[in-house]
């Protein structure tokens, strides 16, 4: 079952791009509504697939005057190559020490009867993670409003349930 949170403050952060750009919340709230998107890491199919959704919805996002930012533990170059393969127009952040990660409280440890299956397949965690850890974040979008209160999430350990994009929409709608 999804946890989700009703309103409350959405805890600010300074994170940078693949390019060291740093990207302050604080300064997204300024401009408008931010929609917060915490994923697995480029190598997670689940993640491409909700990304790439939210691409394609990115022009009614910034039509009501939101911005998108989403962010993975991956270290800051990978998180440019993968923006860059995807074709990603919004801000893709890296938390190399999972401190923002920790600060929404998504973090968890992969299990140890995951990490030999994941490094056959792989994606050793280890050596994606800048931290060097087997931590993850449970996958997560919150829209904020322009104070930056949570208006709507979606947080669920299971990595296969993602917020729509439609649901975005209808979130972002909802603060007009």
């Amino acid at each position: 079952m999804a946890r989700c949170r009703g309103s409350g403050w959405a805890p600010l952060f300074e994170l940078s791009d693949g390019t060291g750009t740093i990207v302050r919340l604080a300064d997204r709230l300024e401009r408008g509504p931010v929609v917060v998107v915490f994923y697995r890491g480029g190598w997670c199919p689940y993640c491409n697939i909700h990304l790439a959704e939210l691409r394609e919805s990115l022009d009614e996002i910034k039509a009501l005057g939101a911005s998108l930012i989403v962010i993975s533990p991956q270290r800051p170059d990978d998180s440019l190559s993968f923006a860059e393969r995807l074709d990603l127009d919004f801000d893709v952040l890296s938390d190399p020490d999972q401190q923002t990660i920790r600060d929404y409280r998504l973090q968890f440890p992969l299990p140890d009867e995951l990490r030999d299956l994941y490094r056959q397949m792989g994606m050793g965690l280890d050596e994606q993670n800048a931290d060097g850890s087997w931590d993850l974040p449970v996958p997560a979008t919150f829209v904020l409003d322009r104070t930056g209160i949570v208006r709507a999430a979606q947080v669920d350990p299971d990595y296969k349930v993602r917020m729509s994009a439609a649901a975005v929409l209808e979130a972002l709608r909802a603060l007009r």
